[in-house]
């Protein structure tokens, strides 16, 4: 999924033109709950996500079912980068970003569209950016990684290149702990690190990651974070529904119901093995539906 970055333009052109594809493609029969009585009864409502960062994927799905049940329309929207993500958001083309990184890792979007954004409220407390090796790995601090590029074949192995977490890895970890000359940070998506990361621990070579938490990989792979002794990567932060500016007016109910949402580290970590590994692409509104099968009450709760 973060850290805090400058805008380059390549990310702005990009933004652009998703604006402009979300523009055409909502202008007649689909968009945003903006456009009043379309979709079901309680209107239309675009969730927006990055598809290979699974907090947004599992929390998109999740409210897709809890709306849907409540008469409303829901489309995912996929967007491949935070930068037209935020974009998206803040000219109302979507309507919430489910699992948003606000208070750290997505502060430069905050900044740069706050004043066309809402916060509509906190469901996880304790989310962290890392840089994680191999539990077999003999190195616990991101200090270690000095002087023993030669085992990473100084290689830092990375997510998307408009990623926060890339951001702050790169302008900030690698500077702070004078890992610029001997590394590379080799950027990507999330799902090429996480095949890098499978294939070295499989073979019980070493390799360093950036990853997050909370997020299922630390629980598939064998793999230990890196302590931070020097604070470069951040404070732990919470995850946000962000949603575009007068989003609770306009849909006051939803915009009360995820006020309410919370999950703990056990209840975010069901969901999301269900949604990413139980079930699995494609199937993942039936690993939802199973979810709130064992979780009736904390869905309830929100309608209270």
């Amino acid at each position: 999924m973060f850290g805090t970055w400058k805008r380059k333009t390549g990310a702005a052109l990009l933004a652009l033109g998703l604006v402009m594809a979300l523009s055409a493609c909502g202008s007649d029969d689909e968009g945003s709950g903006s456009e009043g009585g379309e979709g079901g009864e309680g209107g239309t409502i675009t969730l927006g996500i990055i598809p290979s960062w699974t907090d947004g994927l599992s929390m998109a799905y999740l409210w897709k079912n809890l709306l849907e049940e409540e008469g409303y329309t829901v489309e995912i929207e996929e967007i491949a980068e935070a930068a037209p993500l935020y974009t998206g958001v803040a000219n109302g083309d979507i309507d919430v970003y489910p699992s948003a990184w606000p208070e750290v890792t997505h502060a430069d979007y905050m900044e740069q569209y706050g004043d066309d954004l809402e916060d509509l409220g906190a469901y996880y407390e304790n989310a962290k950016l890392t840089l994680a090796v191999p539990e077999y790995t003999d190195i616990d601090s991101i200090e270690d990684l000095a002087g023993d590029a030669d085992r990473f074949d100084g290689k830092i192995i990375g997510i998307e290149p408009g990623a926060g977490l890339t951001d702050a890895t790169k302008n900030k970890v690698m500077p702070e702990y004078g890992l610029e000359d001997d590394y590379e940070l080799v950027t990507s998506s999330t799902t090429a690190m996480l095949a890098e990361l499978e294939k070295a621990t499989k073979a019980e070579e070493d390799i360093v990651v950036t990853l997050w938490r909370p997020f299922w990989a630390n629980n598939a792979f064998p793999v230990k974070d890196l302590e931070d002794p020097k604070g470069a990567l951040g404070e732990a932060e919470a995850l946000h529904f962000i949603g575009h500016k007068g989003f609770s007016e306009e849909f006051p109910d939803v915009a009360d119901m995820m006020g309410k949402a919370k999950l703990n580290d056990e209840e975010y970590g069901t969901l999301e093995d269900l949604v990413v590994n139980e079930y699995g692409q494609g199937k993942e509104e039936e690993a939802v539906a199973a979810w709130l099968e064992d979780n009736p009450d904390w869905a309830s709760s929100l309608t209270e």
